[in-house]
């Protein structure tokens, strides 16, 4: 049993794009991928029930899902949990993945903006993954000023003590400018965290990671 937790260096930075990929991809190994957040907020009303936005998305795609909390408004999970009076429990996160792993090979498991955004009381998503135990895969992008961002990201989990199986860059448009288009070769300057896939705009969006 693989599992690797997805983090970006921002909010709106295609962690759960990459997710589903990674998962698609595992699939066509043969491999029995799936799909786990452990804090969604942002949670809307449908037929009298409510649902998590990306568990889904991913679930339209019949891929095995699973949450331990879903909660209302769309803000970070700490300040949806004091919004809707929930007590974060990262122990319960824990059974909830381990429970949700049974046979399955592999489980990409999502978490929310950031590694430094605020999960509960005091603890933000460094401390779960932290305490979870799961290696880390860092989505950054090519745009100016997230080689900044995403240094930082490197330098936080390191911090923390947290394992880096590596990073993916997202979004890299079809025709870069001069920061863009030297982005990753810069990248490699600067840290040698392996770099696991570039995902383009102007290509099908096929994925091959070696997990």
């Amino acid at each position: 049993m693989n599992k690797y937790f997805i983090t970006g260096t921002d909010t709106d930075i295609g962690k759960t794009f990459i997710s589903y990929l990674i998962c698609k991809n595992l699939i066509k190994k043969n491999l029995k991928a799936g799909y786990f957040k452990p804090l969604q907020s942002g949670a809307y009303l449908e037929n009298d029930e409510f649902k998590a936005p990306d568990v889904e998305e991913i679930k339209k795609l019949s891929i095995p899902t699973g949450f331990s909390y879903l909660l209302k408004g769309e803000v970070s999970p700490y300040l949806a949990s004091k919004i809707n009076n929930v007590e974060i429990n990262f122990e319960k996160i824990k059974k909830d993945i381990d429970n949700f792993s049974l046979n399955l090979d592999t489980v990409i498991v999502e978490g929310a903006g950031g590694l430094y955004c605020p999960a509960c009381k005091n603890k933000t998503f460094s401390d779960l993954v932290k305490e979870l135990n799961i290696p880390l895969i860092i989505v950054t992008t090519a745009d100016l000023g997230r080689l900044n961002h995403t240094l930082m990201t490197i330098e936080c989990a390191k911090l923390k003590g947290i394992e880096i199986k590596g990073l993916i860059i997202n979004k890299i448009p079809k025709t870069p400018n001069l920061s863009q288009k030297h982005f990753i070769e810069e990248l490699k300057d600067f840290t040698d965290i392996p770099v696991l896939a570039e995902i383009r705009n102007d290509k099908n969006t096929e994925i091959s990671i070696n997990l």
